[in-house]
């Protein structure tokens, strides 16, 4: 889950992690209002969207007077924002962060993550704060400097204290910079992150250190330990299908192509979508129904898959372990006679129970097109797309 910038900042106070003072704005007048309440001579004002690069995309503007805001907030509001990010569709500014402007001496990049490959909690530091932290990873690797993180001890001051070290840190700054670093890790681990990211980190003419900018998203997974965290969902900033599916367990992901796909497990959907593509295909989405999914939840994905106009034609494919086999023909056969299918149906089924789930199939008398394996049934639902 992601929430804005502005929203992410407000964490990071709760550990100590030093921000400019900011106000939201949902508009014109409200925009006007936070610059008058910060009283600074200098404020910024920064589109609010899910999606990084947006100072590159035109979405920061730095104001120095009432008019000024007044100007780029209307600019903002209500355009739609195309980063590298968003894709090619971009999304709709619907509010504004006010913030106060800063006298940035030095950028740095400060971000923690999870390291797959050491199975920990990783904080990641750069003194080419600023620039989009793959940039600098392509360019000059040499300067992105990582702690790994004992679980059982949590990020130890020596740590911070040699990243700050490495990446050039002012020497009479590195005790601020130890506390922000701190704050961050434990922001992560408290609120269960699987990404905080500040670029950039700034350090000031007044010898301040700021997280001038903050990405956090959380691991879905563990927000029932977070209520806090879930009334800060911005539903505005997420695809319509992906929140319908969430509200019935199902894990979906929009795409670009027109095949839809509804499949048990989620590396047998990644193996679905990449043979799907090299039979000459496009997968319209990333859809698994879990491994104990009920013929309503079947149901359900049907009407997520054919929401999306982009499909002509859609792919069932599962293996049934703790799924049954029978299970999903009974949702299919349910979901194509209360949905009315128009579109080409291709359905492999292979595990518990698949004789009795290919015979109700088979005897439904509806236009399903059955496969005898993954491979058979990609090409069958390529060729009746085309």
């Amino acid at each position: 889950m992601n929430i804005h910038e502005y929203q992410g900042k407000e964490v990071l106070k709760q550990y100590g992690v030093a921000v400019p003072e900011g106000r939201v704005a949902f508009t014109v007048d409200e925009a006007v209002e936070a610059a008058k309440e910060l009283g600074t001579p200098v404020v910024v004002v920064k589109a609010q969207i899910h999606a990084g690069g947006r100072g590159k995309a035109g979405g920061v503007k730095v104001a120095k007077s009432l008019d000024e805001v007044r100007k780029y907030a209307s600019e903002l509001l209500g355009k739609v924002l195309v980063t590298h990010q968003t894709g090619p569709e971009g999304k709709e500014v619907k509010r504004l962060l006010i913030e106060q402007g800063c006298d940035i001496k030095k950028e740095y990049y400060v971000g923690v993550v999870v390291d797959r490959s050491t199975g920990r909690v990783v904080m990641m530091a750069s003194e080419e704060g600023g620039t989009e932290i793959e940039e600098v990873a392509a360019r000059t690797p040499e300067k992105i400097f990582k702690e790994v993180i004992d679980p059982a001890v949590g990020l130890q001051p020596f740590q911070a204290r040699r990243l700050a070290f490495n990446i050039n840190i002012p020497n009479e700054l590195v005790g601020k910079a130890v506390q922000f670093m701190t704050g961050l890790y434990n922001a992560f681990v408290d609120k269960d992150c699987s990404i905080a990211e500040i670029n950039p980190l700034v350090v000031t003419g007044d010898g301040s250190i700021l997280a001038l900018d903050a990405k956090l998203n959380f691991d879905s997974n563990a927000l029932f330990r977070h209520p806090d965290i879930v009334a800060l969902r911005d539903l505005d900033e997420e695809d319509e299908k992906e929140i319908q599916a969430s509200k019935f367990d199902l894990s979906y992901i929009a795409l670009d192509g027109n095949i839809g796909c509804m499949v048990n497990g989620a590396g047998l959907a990644m193996a679905t979508m990449d043979i799907i593509k090299y039979y000459g295909g496009e997968p319209a989405n990333f859809l698994d129904v879990g491994g104990g999914a009920s013929k309503e939840k079947v149901t359900e994905a049907f009407k997520i898959i054919l929401s999306d106009p982009k499909v002509k034609g859609i792919f069932v494919n599962i293996f049934g372990g703790i799924m049954r086999c029978d299970v999903i023909a009974e949702g299919i056969i349910a979901a194509v006679r209360e949905l009315g299918l128009d579109r080409p149906l291709v359905v492999r089924l292979e595990g518990t129970n698949v004789e009795l789930g290919k015979k109700l199939l088979s005897e439904s008398g509806l236009n399903i097109t059955p496969a005898d394996s993954m491979a058979d049934g990609a090409q069958k639902i390529v060729e009746l797309v085309k």
